[in-house]
């Protein structure tokens, strides 16, 4: 049967309403269908959405300009809250003022009681910690001297920040807290320094720089035949380090016994003998708190307890008497006395033997035996006085 006169009957009123009405079923039968899927009507969903409708899409140009606008805005209602706040005679603080010394001239003072003071102008320099005017005693002057040079060689406010310019301010301003925890005018409930510092130099003592001596093969198999003619580590430490034990077990702690940190089968430190512990922590708490403070420098910048108290017995105005007496100056061998440079050398004979076999880092090890006896110096003007 053709479809050609069917089509021609119904293209009228079938294809008049574009297929938005199915054909009738007795026209099905004879229409070629062109898809497979099943004739079902739409059946329409209820509307459940709520509110207004969405906005429409927006460039991404035009969105990033509603971001910096409503940034914009933002920033000047902060501003504004931040205006309103602050009192209109109150001049606004330039940028760079921390980048300026507020101070012109740097001098010391001494008051009636003999008292010795750094000012900064018109202004004393004070304590960080308990912001009262650093005082320095009578018997001290060089080291009021020194600190104001401290303060006259900084360039900006910003430099009184960093300690390692201001370390006779740091040290002095430690000594100075000790001097007024023990005032009778302290609170009670204020932390003991003087404990804590002889607390955390004890341990010192059993890995003494100069009481760590290297094994007694450490240079067998090196440089050859040469190993043989040059001394060995091991001697160089025991010839730097036995002249300062034989003095402070015969002047400062007669009879205690210090023996080496290292065996030469094992890597393990040996700990002192408990006795020797207990008369070194005494001997420590009795001493002044200048005398103290400086021990503390010395022993954390050379790693050494025994070359930072052979460095303050020979310099601390405390010890005067007794260094007349027993005549430390100048012994019957005739040397000289025990100052920054033996120090910083008895601290250091493995850096220096190991920089004379291998050469020297510039920039890093000849700065750090400079540093070695820049803290050594502080600890002199420190301990040192004209009592």
């Amino acid at each position: 049967m053709s479809l050609k006169p069917v089509l021609n009957s119904t293209s009228s009123s079938l294809f008049s309403k574009a297929y938005r009405t199915v054909p009738p079923l007795s026209l099905r039968s004879k229409i070629q269908s062109l898809h497979i899927s099943a004739p079902n009507n739409a059946i329409p969903l209820p509307i459940t959405a709520t509110g207004p409708p969405p906005a429409a899409p927006v460039p991404v140009n035009s969105q990033q300009k509603i971001r910096r606008k409503l940034q914009a805005a933002l920033t000047e209602h902060r501003q504004n809250l931040k205006n309103d706040r602050t009192p209109l005679s109150t001049p606004a603080k330039p940028a760079d003022k921390l980048k300026k010394r507020f101070w012109k001239d740097v001098s010391v003072r001494t008051d009636s009681e003999g008292t010795h003071g750094v000012y900064l102008d018109a202004r004393p320099v004070r304590n960080p910690s308990t912001k009262q005017a650093l005082a320095i005693p009578s018997s001290k002057p060089h080291l009021a001297t020194a600190i104001a040079l401290e303060w006259d060689l900084l360039t900006s406010a910003q430099d009184t920040l960093r300690s390692h310019l201001l370390p006779l301010t740091s040290i002095a301003s430690r000594a100075h807290d000790m001097l007024l925890e023990e005032s009778p005018e302290a609170s009670a409930r204020r932390t003991n320094s003087r404990d804590e510092i002889v607390a955390s130099l004890l341990p010192y003592l059993n890995t003494d720089t100069i009481l760590c001596w290297a094994p007694s093969s450490t240079d067998s198999s090196l440089d050859g035949g040469n190993a043989q003619q040059l001394p060995s580590l091991r001697d160089l430490q025991i010839r730097a380090a036995q002249p300062i034990i034989d003095f402070l077990t015969t002047h400062i702690w007669r009879g205690v016994e210090l023996v080496p940190a290292l065996d030469s089968n094992s890597i393990l430190p040996v700990d002192q003998p408990t006795e020797s512990q207990a008369i070194i922590r005494s001997w420590m708490l009795g001493l002044s708190p200048w005398d103290l403070a400086g021990l503390e420098r010395a022993t954390l910048a050379g790693k050494s307890l025994l070359v930072g108290v052979r460095l303050l017995v020979e310099w601390s105005e405390s010890f005067r008497t007794t260094r007349e007496q027993e005549q430390w100056a100048n012994d019957e061998r005739g040397e000289t006395r025990f100052g920054i440079e033996a120090a910083a050398e008895a601290c250091s004979v493995e850096l220096r033997w190991q920089t004379g076999r291998w050469g020297e880092v510039e920039d890093s090890h000849d700065v750090e035996k400079e540093d070695l006896k820049r803290q050594f110096g502080s600890v002199v003007l420190i301990v040192g006085g004209t009592g």
